[in-house]
């Protein structure tokens, strides 16, 4: 059973300046929901109740958001205005949710690395609230990896096709392929140049981790852009034993960007948004 799941939420944001100055791009809300709620759902939904939160300076918001509000809760209360607190009252009665700060931006590596007093030595999930994913009334996508976990026991990614004059933005994996929408993984490369690509499958931000990656996080050295990379972590994982890639069910919204955040806040709107 995989029960704790963490979400590095320690980023700038500097995409969505200047409204991330004094807000975590985290709490950008599609539609009435921030953006890290929706994560923590999917969390929660595939059994992750233990939500562990690696952040960062002016990140406050987040912690108060998994609280208990009294004065809200008290000017509210026995009014029709209820009803819009009931998703986060059901997350905050599921739920357990733990903190730890990263001091300096050194990559997702480092970031999964400051979480370890957090997590312990057993298998967890990674959720990147940037990644929004939705599948209707089917599983979210960790609960999908999940149940692949329990039939491969280990590492797992969750992969994309992506087009690919965009691989640069990704890691970008290669590998063979076992059965439909699965691959063992052989080789992955952090924003390759188009031509130096293996493939045009890029990683998105849901993984589930055996806790041997934080000791191949602490003898990885600093990669792209000079910082700590998962990928690269990942790569000597798959080199050693096994990590396996996921072609998941369901839609995925770069909400990292402003188009992509976009499009999400219309398609809730549209087709999740209770009105």
């Amino acid at each position: 059973m995989i029960n704790k799941c963490l979400f590095p939420v320690a980023g700038y944001g500097t995409r969505f300046l200047p409204a991330t100055k004094s807000m975590p791009k985290e709490m950008l809300p599609v539609v009435n929901k921030p953006l890290v709620q929706y994560g923590v759902e999917e969390a929660i939904q595939a059994g992750m109740t233990t939500c562990a939160f690696v952040t960062g300076r002016g990140k406050r918001s987040i912690a108060d958001h998994f609280d208990i509000s009294y004065e809200l809760e008290h000017q509210i209360s026995g009014t029709g205005k209820e009803v819009y607190l009931e998703s986060i009252r059901n997350v905050l009665d599921k739920g357990v949710f733990t903190m730890v700060r990263q001091r300096e931006m050194k990559g997702l590596g480092h970031a999964i690395l400051t979480g370890r007093s957090l997590i312990g030595n057993e298998p967890f999930g990674v959720l990147l609230s940037d990644d929004l994913c939705l599948n209707g009334e089917g599983d979210g996508v960790l609960a999908q990896m999940v149940a692949l976990y329990n039939q491969f026991r280990c590492s797992i990614v969750a992969i994309q096709e992506v087009p690919e004059d965009e691989v640069h933005k990704y890691g970008v994996i290669s590998g063979e392929s076992m059965k439909e929408g699965i691959y063992r993984i052989d080789g992955m490369v952090e924003k390759p140049n188009k031509k130096d690509a293996p493939s045009n499958l890029a990683i998105i931000g849901r993984y589930i981790l055996t806790p041997d990656i934080f000791e191949i996080i602490e003898e990885t050295p600093p990669g792209a852009n000079g910082e700590i990379q998962l990928t690269d972590a990942l790569q000597t994982q798959a080199q050693r034993g096994c990590v396996m890639g996921y072609k998941f069910k369901g839609r995925r919204f770069d909400c990292g960007s402003v188009p992509g955040f976009v499009e999400a806040t219309n398609f809730v709107y549209e087709n999740v948004y209770d009105k």
